[in-house]
C-alpha cells in the first residue's frame, strides 16, 4: 500500500457563519404563515353520547334499605358473597390459568408498552457510532489524486442528539390516545376477568342444580317401583287388569332415561368447569356441589349510574372515544410544521493514526422544518378518518351503555319476579308437604290406601323439582346482576402511567 501523502485540512466553517437564531426564527414565522392556507376543512359535530339521565337512571343507587344495598356487589370478589369455599378456590384458580384471560392481559401489556413508546416522542435521543472502512478508490472516479487509484484506511467516531419538540401539541395528543388505548385494555382485562368469574359461578350452580335435579329423579324412579310392585300385587289379587300393569311398568323406563339424562348433563358440566380453571375435563369429576350451601344476597331494587360505573366494559369503551378524540388533536398538529433539531460533534479521518487528532474534529447543527403546504387534501381526508373513529367510537360507547343497562335492568326485574315466584312456590310445597304426610297418616291407621300415598307423593315431587329450579334461577340471576354490575370493580385505569404498569 502506497503511503498516504500529506493532506492539508479543508477550511473550516466558523460558527459565526451558520444562521442566526434571528434568521431561524424569521424561517419558522414563514413556515407558520405558509401553513396556515392548509385549511382543515368544516367543523365536524361529534355523536351525542347517552348520558344517564337518558336512560333513566339515578345518580344513586336507589335503595336506601342497609339489609338490601348493593354491598354483595361493592367487592372484588364478589363470588365470596355466595358463602362457598370450594367455589371461591375454583375462581381463584380460574383467574390464574386462563388462557383467554392471559391473552387479555398480553393485549394491556402491549397497548401500555406502545403508551410508553409515544412518551419519548419529545426526549432528547443520543447515538453513539464508531466505524472504519479499507477502502481502494477509484482512479476514475470522484476522489482526484492522490486518493485515487490507492488503497486507504478511514475512521469515523461520532455522537449525535435529536430533539423534536412539541410546538403545536402533536406528541402530546398521541401520547394521550395511546394512554387511552392502554387504559382501555387494562378495562378490557377487568371485564374478561370478571367475565370468567361469572361463568365459573353460573357453571357451578347450573351443576349443583342438576345434583339436586338428581337427587329428585332418584325420588321418582323409587316412587314408580313402588307403583309398580303394588300394581303387580293389585293384578295377581284380580284388582287391577293388563292395563294398569302395563301403565305401570311404562313409567320405569321413563324414570330411568330422565336420570340417565341428568347424569350426562352433570358429567358434561362438570367438565366445563374444569376447562374453565384450565384444567384437564376430568379433573373435577367428584366435583359436587349443593344448592342449600350457597347463600342468596340482596340486590338495588333499582338501577344508580353508580352501580353501571362499575362495569369495566362501560369504562374500556369511554377510554376509546377519549383515545379518538386525542387522535383528532393529533390530526390537527399535522396542518402545522415539524421542527425538530440535531446535532453532531466527532472525529473522522483517513488513516487511524489521525482520527485522535484535534484536526479530524467535526461538529454541526442541523434545524429542519417539514412543511404541510401542498398536503391540505391528504391532510383533511386523514382528519376526516379521525373524525369518523370518534364517531365509531361513540357509537360503540353508546351501544354498550345501552346494553349495560338493559342486562342489569333485566337481572334486577328477574330477582324481584323470582323472589315473587319463590314465595307462591314455596306454599305450594309447603301444602303438598302436609298433603303427603295426611295421606302418609292415614295409611298407617288404616283409612287410606298405599295408592294415595304414591299419588300424593308425586304432587310432592313435582313441587321439590320446580322449587330445585326457582332457586338455582334466583341463584344464577344474582350472578348475572353481579356481572352486569362490573363485579364490584374499582375503576383504577386513570391512575395507570405510563412505564409503570
Amino acid at each position: 500500500m502506497k503511503q498516504r501523502p500529506s493532506l492539508q485540512p479543508a477550511a473550516h466553517t466558523p460558527w459565526s457563519a451558520m444562521p442566526s437564531i434571528a434568521f431561524q426564527a424569521a424561517t419558522l414565522a414563514l413556515a407558520l404563515t405558509l401553513a396556515g392556507c392548509a385549511s382543515q376543512g368544516p367543523a365536524h359535530a361529534p355523536l351525542a353520547q347517552l348520558a344517564a339521565t337518558d336512560l333513566g337512571l339515578n345518580g344513586q343507587t336507589g335503595n336506601t334499605d342497609t339489609t338490601a344495598d348493593s354491598t354483595a356487589f361493592a367487592s372484588g370478589q364478589w363470588w365470596t358473597s355466595l358463602g362457598d369455599a370450594q367455589l371461591n378456590q375454583l375462581v381463584t384458580q380460574a383467574l390464574a390459568g386462563s388462557p383467554s384471560l392471559a391473552a387479555s392481559n398480553a393485549r394491556f401489556d402491549k397497548a401500555a408498552a406502545l403508551a410508553t413508546a409515544s412518551s419519548t416522542a419529545t426526549d432528547i435521543h443520543g447515538t453513539l457510532s464508531l466505524d472504519a472502512t479499507r477502502e481502494r478508490y477509484s482512479a476514475n472516479g470522484l476522489f482526484p489524486p492522490p486518493l485515487a487509484g490507492n488503497i486507504y484506511n478511514s475512521s469515523n467516531l461520532q455522537a449525535g442528539l435529536s430533539w423534536t419538540p412539541d410546538f403545536f401539541g402533536k406528541h402530546a395528543a398521541e401520547l394521550e390516545s395511546a394512554l387511552g388505548q392502554a387504559r382501555a385494555a387494562k378495562a378490557d382485562s377487568a371485564a374478561a376477568a370478571n367475565q370468567l368469574a361469572a361463568q365459573v359461578a353460573r357453571s357451578y350452580v347450573a351443576l349443583a342444580r342438576l345434583i339436586a335435579q338428581r337427587d329428585v329423579a332418584r325420588r321418582t324412579l323409587g316412587q314408580r317401583q313402588s307403583l309398580l310392585s303394588l300394581s303387580e300385587q293389585r293384578t295377581r289379587a284380580g284388582l287391577d287388569s293388563q292395563v294398569e300393569l302395563t301403565q305401570a311398568q311404562a313409567g320405569m323406563p321413563d324414570a330411568q332415561t330422565q336420570l340417565e339424562m341428568l347424569d350426562e348433563q352433570i358429567t358434561l358440566a362438570r367438565r366445563t368447569i374444569a376447562v374453565l380453571c384450565a384444567q384437564a375435563p376430568d379433573a373435577q369429576n367428584a366435583l359436587s356441589p349443593r344448592l342449600a350451601g350457597l347463600r342468596i344476597q340482596p340486590v338495588p331494587q333499582t338501577l344508580g349510574a353508580d352501580l353501571l360505573g362499575r362495569r369495566p366494559d362501560v369504562v374500556a369503551a369511554r377510554w376509546r372515544v377519549e383515545a379518538a378524540t386525542q387522535g383528532i388533536e393529533s390530526a390537527k398538529a399535522d396542518f402545522y410544521p415539524d421542527v425538530n433539531l440535531t446535532a453532531f460533534a466527532g472525529l473522522n479521518a483517513l488513516g487511524l493514526d489521525n482520527l485522535f487528532k484535534a484536526s479530524s474534529r467535526q461538529l454541526g447543527v442541523t434545524p429542519a422544518l417539514r412543511l404541510p403546504i401542498f398536503e391540505g387534501k391528504r391532510l383533511r381526508a386523514q382528519l376526516r378518518g379521525r373524525q369518523a373513529d370518534l364517531d365509531t367510537a361513540i357509537a360503540q360507547y353508546n351501544g354498550v351503555v345501552l346494553d349495560a343497562v338493559k342486562q342489569a335492568g333485566d337481572a334486577i326485574a328477574s330477582v324481584q319476579s323470582l323472589q315473587r315466584q319463590q314465595t307462591l312456590q314455596n306454599e305450594s310445597l309447603s301444602k303438598a308437604e302436609r298433603a303427603y304426610d295426611f295421606a302418609v297418616q292415614r295409611y298407617q291407621a288404616g283409612l287410606g290406601t298405599q295408592i294415595t300415598v304414591l299419588n300424593t307423593e308425586t304432587q310432592l315431587i313435582t313441587q321439590r323439582r320446580l322449587a330445585v329450579d326457582l332457586q338455582s334461577r334466583e341463584l344464577d340471576t344474582r350472578i348475572a346482576l353481579a356481572s352486569a354490575l362490573g363485579g364490584g370493580w374499582t375503576d383504577d385505569t386513570q391512575a395507570l402511567q405510563i412505564g409503570a404498569h
